[in-house]
């Protein structure tokens, strides 16, 4: 086994303030990023605070950002960086620090918690569901979602305005909105959920403008933009805009 010496700044301090400390590391070969912070850990700076839970991709615990770009810690590979690159490590730049590599991700849940669940049909048991096989596929692609937040941290309506994230869910959770308005067993309609207003009256799509940034860093791979965010704009608008609903509010504000 081959190892090099590999020169990492990683980022240091608290909610006060803080700045990137420079460390010289031994790297094996076959070795992540997570490896190496666990080695500095290890090494030269045992109180470095880093969230990490599985090693396999399939938590989401480790999410940072590695050369400013939001990444897995555990499944960014040594191998991808040239040998005598300064490797940075700092934490995901649209949440709170708590210390050094871990943020304060409770906006999520706090998002998370404000999308309505599924509604089950009120005429069938839960064995009676039946789906088409096509169905089951575009839902279960969101499903892989392991909840790093790396789109929602890429995201700029969030990361570059932090005055948004009161108004906007993020892509995370608006892909949660379209899957749910995609369930052909969803009975949200008939309990009175406008799944279609709610995204974009009380969850902000309208601030997202398909950059498709969010798709871009999914380790998941999940098509968040083409396959979610877009579909969920468009079923917003031909809901809005569609003229016999224009009507139909026309005549209840005006029986009102």
């Amino acid at each position: 086994m081959s190892s090099y010496k590999a020169h990492f700044k990683v980022w240091r301090g608290d909610a006060e303030g803080g700045g990137p400390a420079d460390f010289t590391v031994e790297v094996n070969d076959g070795e992540v990023v997570l490896d190496i912070i666990h080695r500095i850990q290890a090494t030269q700076a045992p109180d470095l605070a880093v969230r990490w839970n599985c090693k396999a991709g399939k938590c989401g615990s480790c999410s940072a950002e590695i050369n400013g770009r939001p990444r897995l810690l555990c499944m960014t590979r040594m191998s991808v960086f040239d040998r005598t690159e300064t490797i940075t490590v700092t934490p995901l730049r649209a949440f709170p620090v708590v210390r050094d590599l871990v943020t304060d991700v409770s906006f999520n849940y706090a998002k998370a918690r404000e999308i309505p669940s599924f509604v089950p049909p009120a005429k069938l048991a839960p064995g009676e569901y039946r789906m088409r096989q096509e169905d089951v596929n575009r839902s279960q692609e969101f499903r892989k979602c392991i909840e790093c937040f790396l789109c929602q941290d890429t995201c700029h309506v969030v990361r570059d305005h932090e005055e948004n994230k009161t108004a906007f869910a993020g892509p995370r959770f608006l892909m949660r909105v379209a899957e749910l308005d995609m369930h052909p067993l969803d009975a949200a309609a008939e309990a009175g959920l406008d799944r279609k207003r709610t995204a974009q009256d009380e969850h902000g799509l309208g601030y997202c403008n398909i950059t498709k940034c969010c798709t871009e860093v999914c380790p998941e791979h999940i098509k968040i933009t083409d396959n979610a965010l877009i579909p969920l704009k468009e079923r917003a608008v031909d809901r809005k805009y569609d003229p016999l609903v224009w009507l139909g509010n026309k005549i209840r504000r005006r029986e009102a």
